[in-house]
């Protein structure tokens, strides 16, 4: 049989590539929420949370962190997970990319943006799903359901005999104090390693599943909103009637970046990135970037809806859908930008800041996709990540022909 003729228009790069454009377009959305919140202000006039936060505030960051697994395993077999010297290759080219996301997140660290630079916890991320790799769907997704209720008690109950982190973006001056570092990253950061894995091990099973086909897309959105409303409700359940709102008021928050904040703002808004220890019952809350089991099992739950939603829509808007899938196909060159935009020439403080980040990402990424493909920070990964498999596993060689 014969390959489906490619139609020709805007969309020719994207499915030239074989690229899920639902996937692109779902990370385009998450990009776009994390602009949001890093630009919108978390009060608004009335002293409510914006409308910003309340709907992206926690979930847009899960939502990247749960595609980055998603791609992983796209990257890496798609529904089969590699095999013997296939797997090497995989964990090869996943630690090459890891190393570019590590020195370009160094480096933006360095820059006053005013944002939680999430890059060198990705690096780190990638470096430790590698293991991973080789598990299938029915394997891992129960594995992070479980990761994301078990690892943010471990988190509350060693963090007490830990320093207090910085809550400084790590850069190459961080380099300098090593341990501080680690810690930061696995343990008390913004994006700590020992709860995040729970969205890469789901994004990675998800990514195992056959993603293409539209009643598996249907399940993920159906399976994640059942999913993300029972954490949200079990959670209102345990601080409301079950009286845990009174007890945290009464533990308080001291020494950490929610104390002086009503305790119901706060739920509301963000931590960073994880909960208080004065009090168990902080496990409790589903507040944003507060890393507790609901908020894992909440956020992993939106970000499956908006998987799956992405994954349907683009059968029937596939045209409308694209210029966000061409920001999603870049989300490391335009995050990049962005945190260097708010650093200088288009800090939050200009009028109608979140409006001309995303204009700057649309004006970059459509022309960028249509008529040269690859973002160039994604271009540099891949060739890296290229060459660290072939390595491995070098690329079969055309055959030469027979002499006459």
């Amino acid at each position: 049989m014969s390959a489906p003729p490619v139609s020709s228009g805007p969309d020719t790069k994207l499915r030239a590539t074989g690229r899920l454009l639902g996937v692109d377009a779902a990370r385009g959305i998450a990009l776009i929420g994390m602009m949001s919140v890093h630009i919108v202000p978390r009060i608004d006039d009335d002293g409510t949370a914006s409308t910003a936060y309340l709907v992206a505030s926690g979930r847009s960051a899960a939502l990247f962190a749960v595609l980055a697994g998603v791609g992983l395993a796209l990257a890496s077999g798609g529904p089969t997970p590699p095999r013997g010297r296939q797997f090497g290759a995989a964990v090869a080219g996943t630690l090459a990319r890891s190393l570019v996301l590590l020195f370009v997140g160094l480096f933006l660290g360095g820059f006053d943006s005013g944002v939680a630079v999430i890059l060198a916890y990705y690096a780190i991320f990638f470096a430790a799903t590698t293991p991973f790799l080789g598990l299938s769907a029915r394997t891992l997704l129960p594995l992070a359901a479980a990761w994301a209720v078990l690892a943010p008690v471990l988190s509350q109950a060693i963090r007490p005999s830990m320093p207090a982190p910085s809550f400084g973006n790590p850069s190459m001056e961080s380099l300098g104090d090593p341990v501080q570092l680690i810690r930061e990253i696995t343990v008390t950061g913004y994006y700590p390693l020992l709860t995040w894995m729970a969205y890469l091990l789901a994004g990675l099973g998800v990514g195992r599943l056959a993603l293409r086909d539209s009643r598996v897309a249907r399940n993920v959105l159906v399976g994640g909103a059942a999913v993300a409303t029972a954490a949200w409700a079990t959670s209102w359940l345990l601080l409301h009637p079950g009286g845990g709102f009174e007890r945290l008021e009464a533990a308080g928050a001291a020494g950490t970046p929610i104390a002086g904040r009503s305790l119901e703002l706060a739920l509301t808004t963000s931590f960073a990135g994880t909960t208080p220890t004065s009090s168990w019952w902080w496990l409790a809350v589903v507040a944003p970037h507060s890393g507790s089991p609901f908020d894992m099992l909440h956020t992993i739950g939106t970000a499956c809806v908006v998987l799956g939603a992405m994954l349907l829509l683009v059968r029937v808007a596939r045209k409308a859908l694209w210029p966000l899938a061409a920001i999603g196909s870049m989300t490391f060159t335009l995050y990049t930008t962005h945190v260097l935009l708010l650093s200088g020439p288009l800090p939050r403080e200009t009028d109608d800041a979140f409006l001309w980040h995303v204009i700057v990402a649309l004006a970059i990424a459509v022309p960028w996709r249509a008529f040269v493909g690859r973002g160039p920070l994604e271009t540099a990964a891949a060739q890296l990540a290229g060459a660290a498999r072939a390595a491995v596993v070098p690329p079969p060689t055309a055959a030469k022909p027979n002499p006459p």
